[in-house]
């Protein structure tokens, strides 16, 4: 799951238990094509939208661009659908409290993300992980978190200065 960083390319929870056990089942959800070219503009603005809504925290505007039935996964858990996903958001990523960054790059032709949330303190940044998005049409329709240790492979700090 290495690619060129996004930046060298010229790119700038809820009553439903997650999903674990059946991963056949997983395996044979159709893949959706992408409907934009990679670095394309559309690719960008859609990018830039949900990087930046990530930024503020407003879990609203992150709804917004994901599909209805979008699957956010973090090995082994999965979340189906807007609903869902807005509640793991609001109740762990994207807590009114915390400041978010993000720095773009791309995992397997896709775009993605570092993101890093700041300490307490505020002097620094620490990675929360790498977060890789499937996009379709002009919707997010997955996002898959990995966890800290994929950083490096993509040229991404475990803590960013403020």
């Amino acid at each position: 799951m290495t690619d060129t960083p996004y930046a060298e390319t010229g790119g700038d929870t809820g009553d439903r238990p997650a999903r674990g056990g059946d991963r056949t089942a997983r395996r044979q959800r159709p893949q959706r094509a992408s409907g934009r070219a990679p670095h394309s503009e559309a690719e960008r603005s859609l990018v830039e939208r949900l990087t930046s809504a990530f930024e503020a925290n407003d879990v609203e505007a992150i709804v917004a661009l994901l599909s209805e039935d979008v699957r956010f996964t973090m090995p082994p858990l999965e979340y189906d659908g807007r609903e869902l996903a807005a509640r793991f958001l609001q109740a762990v990523t994207l807590q009114e409290r915390r400041r978010n960054r993000v720095v773009a790059t791309r995992a397997n032709g896709q775009p993605a993300f570092g993101l890093y949330v700041r300490d307490p303190g505020g002097r620094i940044f620490h990675a929360m992980g790498l977060l890789v998005l499937n996009l379709a049409g002009d919707e997010v329709c997955a996002i898959t978190r990995f966890d800290n240790s994929v950083l490096a492979r993509f040229g991404l700090p475990r803590k960013l200065p403020r």
